[in-house]
């Protein structure tokens, strides 16, 4: 009987796992090129990652902290003896584009793994390509709650915070210090909506209550409305859901109308790349981040001068949670390859299900693993606000706290999550 594991990608592919009966096959390795050994042929990782849209400037650094990744391991002589090589089209801050950008990845460029995404509804439809395919999928930016619950995949390993362990971790205080009366301002999209649905969960739990919710279409560049609705409706909270360019054009607005201070304001997370160099007034409320570059643990120092030494030209002088994303899952990746000891992707799903990793490891106040059930990485949530007192330029947060991942999990996304078996996901050796 023949092992199930062996069985080449394009058989399987044949056989019907990805293609209706009686059509043609052009999916990847239809035409390989032929190595003069095994060790000669190079791993090769699709980057689906934004150059444009609205999360162009997050994309950018998601990419950076990927080959920052790579070249520590070529510099090490590869995986398993193999160079990783890369390609990059970008996805445009759109799903439809997503789609495309995986299957050209897999079909014509023969990835063997994807990995990149910020937007939630771009990563999903990546990961409709990538497990129809049997391509392993590392979401690294985007955290809308669904991609780890409803929209779940075998293939598919999502390693931010999402929506939902953001606002546990600042929920129930932001009560308790500002008040119980709430409204949401929420960009009109799959990762504002889930994390506006998950804040307004939390705020029932706790006793608090949604007078408004205002939701913002992508692109916004004029708030004044949103922020007259605030005015006139005199909220102890505002819980913004509102990211990349657009919330960079909220955070000015609402500072030129003094508006920072009063009512409070929540940020369910605040990626660096949104709010680097902006004035401090624009950086008020509180806001949710994985990571930051001053948190005075072991690594850390030594990890921000490996950026800026192999990133000497870029704007943003440190690395920040975007950033620290992208490394740790590209790291992360190449690492379950060395432990599978091989690049099918079965066996290298399951070196990810359940992988714990050390706080040291993960330069976080905890330790984090990979939830076997929903594929997210359960790690520390922190809590920031703008730093009054910045020992350097650069030095715009001042972290509140630390959230152990016990106590920001998502206990609603194991229900959520019907992931497909191992036998209805097609297999291959990269």
């Amino acid at each position: 009987m023949t092992d199930k594991k062996q069985i080449s990608r394009r058989k399987v592919l044949k056989s019907g796992a990805a293609l209706a009966a009686g059509s043609a096959f052009f999916g990847p390795w239809s035409h390989n090129r032929v190595y003069a050994s095994a060790s000669d042929k190079p791993i090769k990782i699709g980057i689906t990652s934004d150059a444009s849209g609205q999360y162009a400037n997050s994309g950018a650094s998601d990419r950076r902290g990927m080959h920052m990744a790579i070249k520590e391991f070529n510099d090490k002589g590869g995986v398993l003896g193999r160079k990783i090589e890369t390609s990059h089209i970008d996805t445009e801050t759109t799903p439809a584009t997503g789609s495309r950008v995986a299957e050209r990845m897999i079909n014509r460029e023969q990835a063997g793994f994807l990995i990149g995404a910020v937007s939630s509804g771009v990563a999903n439809a990546i990961s409709q390509v990538a497990q129809k395919n049997g391509v392993i999928y590392f979401n690294t930016n985007s955290s809308s709650p669904t991609e780890s619950g409803k929209n779940c995949h075998r293939v598919k390993f999502v390693w931010d915070g999402n929506g939902s362990n953001f606002a546990k971790a600042a929920v129930k205080n932001s009560i308790d210090r500002f008040g119980d009366q709430w409204t949401l301002l929420t960009n009109d999209y799959v990762w504002g909506h889930n994390t506006a649905a998950a804040t307004r969960s939390l705020l029932e739990q706790y006793g608090g209550s949604v007078k408004e919710e205002i939701l913002v279409p992508q692109g916004t560049r004029d708030f004044s409305s949103a922020l007259l609705k605030i005015q006139q409706g005199k909220p102890d909270v505002v819980a913004a859901a509102i990211g990349g360019d657009d919330q960079k054009a909220m955070r000015q607005q609402v500072a030129q109308l003094g508006m920072g201070a009063s009512p409070a304001w929540i940020n369910n997370q605040q990626d660096w790349p949104d709010v680097y160099g902006l004035p401090l007034e624009n950086l008020f409320g509180v806001f949710g981040t994985t990571w930051y570059y001053k948190l005075g643990l072991p690594g850390v120092e030594d990890f921000v001068k490996r950026y800026q030494a192999l990133y000497p030209d870029t704007r943003m002088r440190v690395p920040g949670n975007v950033f620290y994303n992208g490394y740790m899952a590209m790291k992360n990746m190449l690492e379950a390859i060395e432990r599978a000891g091989s690049t099918n992707n079965i066996a290298i799903i399951k070196e990810l299900e359940g992988h714990k990793m050390s706080a040291a490891d993960r330069m976080q106040h905890d330790d984090a693993w990979i939830d076997p059930v929903t594929h997210q990485v359960q790690q520390t949530i922190y809590l920031a606000t703008a730093n009054s007192k910045p020992t350097e330029k650069d030095d715009m947060f001042e972290i509140l706290n630390n959230v152990s991942p016990d106590a920001v999990r998502d206990t609603g996304a194991p229900e959520a999550c019907k992931m497909e078996s191992y036998d209805d996901t097609p297999t291959f050796d990269a």
